[in-house]
């Protein structure tokens, strides 16, 4: 039986993953939005309510209402539905915030209507969102939303999203630092060429990393995770990063780097505990320099958005 409203949980993400910028991703457990979609006669989308964050009702401008629009033109969809955002994910906070409300939006919708789209066509609906957020339609944050787990963007025109396997005991820890970088400002920085040594060294470290996901050879994916790109650029808006990151290698963490755009870093380690531990020295880091930030411990969130009770 077709459901006419249900309330759904939006995972925060982390893109990059240290080597594979725009392409890498995965889903978190302990960090998310919460969504209401219901049916409504009415064409078109109205958002009655945000909660946790001041962010536009409009639907024009808000990453919620864009996607879900490309949905209902795609479907040439008659009636419309109404949509509660509940934000636990900051926004600019480089965990995936507008792919937890894009993404959320369509797959929620998909759900009301009987599931007429696939994954594909739901993260390209959801892309759309994240180009009025960031100003390019990147889905390395919808695509772990809405697929579960670890995904890599082969292409993204054609899109072609692929599922990589989530080993058991891996967790990830993340520390968000109490500022705000938005993702167009941090990609006006990146340099637009690279040298073919640099290159080299960037695209060994994914095709390992991927191996060592797959193998779960933790070992491996340990000396994988490394950036030798975008982190060097991108690190300098981040105060004290670099101790962050000394602090969570030494605490244990299999790798560490910045999560998406920033400012959140994130650390990735084998187990639940040693994450825990990891999660500890980074916080210290910060508090150091009187900082003020949350934290977060999750394992990897292989089901990606779900419905809640």
């Amino acid at each position: 039986m077709i459901k006419e409203q249900i309330r759904i949980f939006c995972p925060a993400t982390i893109a990059n993953i240290s080597c594979g910028f725009d392409v890498l991703g995965l889903a978190l457990d302990s960090i998310g939005d919460e969504m209401v979609l219901r049916k409504v006669p009415i064409p078109g989308i109205k958002i009655t309510e945000i909660t946790g964050q001041d962010l536009p009702l409009e639907t024009d401008k808000n990453v919620a209402g864009v996607a879900g629009m490309a949905m209902i033109k795609a479907l040439e969809y008659k009636e419309g539905f109404e949509i509660e955002i509940h934000k636990k994910i900051k926004p600019g906070s480089g965990i995936g915030s507008s792919a937890a409300s894009a993404a959320g939006m369509v797959w929620g919708m998909n759900q009301l209507l009987g599931g007429p789209c696939s994954d594909p066509q739901l993260t390209e609906f959801a892309m759309e969102g994240e180009k009025l957020a960031s100003g390019s339609a990147h889905a390395d944050n919808v695509a772990p939303a809405i697929y579960g787990g670890i995904t890599l963007v082969r292409s993204s025109s054609p899109l072609d999203v692929i599922r990589i396997n989530s080993p058991k005991h891996l967790y990830a820890s993340v520390i968000h630092p109490h500022i705000e970088i938005k993702t167009s400002d941090s990609r006006k920085i990146l340099k637009t060429s690279i040298s073919l040594a640099d290159g080299i060294k960037q695209w060994g470290n994914l095709g390992a990393l991927i191996a060592g996901l797959f193998q779960e050879d933790y070992a491996l994916i340990s000396r994988s995770l490394e950036d030798h790109i975008i982190e060097p650029v991108r690190s300098i808006l981040i105060p004290g990063f670099d101790n962050i990151k000394k602090a969570a290698l030494a605490a244990g963490a299999l790798g560490c780097g910045i999560s998406g755009s920033g400012p959140s870093i994130f650390a990735l380690s084998k187990g639940g505990d040693k994450a825990t531990e990891v999660a500890k020295a980074m916080s210290l880091e910060l508090n150091k320099i009187q900082l003020n930030h949350d934290t977060y411990v999750s394992v990897i969130n292989t089901k990606g958005i779900r419905i809640l009770p």
